[in-house]
């Protein structure tokens, strides 16, 4: 019995990868799979950059520990989109916004 797998199955397979193996994953496919210069990020990432990110993959955006992150956000200068629990999520346009204004201080 061959099964193909889904682009469903694979987006599910993607969101339970560790971070960094998200990343070596996309490095790869850009690589050898994109390697015209018309392909807008739309086309490439589809709505995954609309995912929340989680306190581990937020502080790897931020290039920041776990630790700092929190004071972050225990100070108001970060604020989770959604909590579920003891687990903070967060958007990525905040962050990105974030990380501009840290980076021009």
């Amino acid at each position: 019995m061959n099964q193909s797998l889904t682009a469903e199955d694979l987006y599910a397979e993607m969101k339970r990868m560790p971070s960094s193996e998200r990343i070596r994953f996309f490095a790869l496919l850009t690589s050898n799979a994109f390697r015209e210069d018309d392909f807008t990020h739309d086309q490439v990432f589809g709505t995954v950059h609309w995912e929340p990110f989680s306190v581990p993959e937020a502080a790897e955006y931020l290039e920041v520990s776990v630790p700092t992150l929190r004071r972050y956000v225990q100070s108001g200068k970060l604020r989770p989109v959604q909590v579920v629990g003891r687990s903070q999520l967060f958007d990525a346009a905040d962050l990105r916004s974030f990380k501009r204004k840290k980076s021009a201080a």
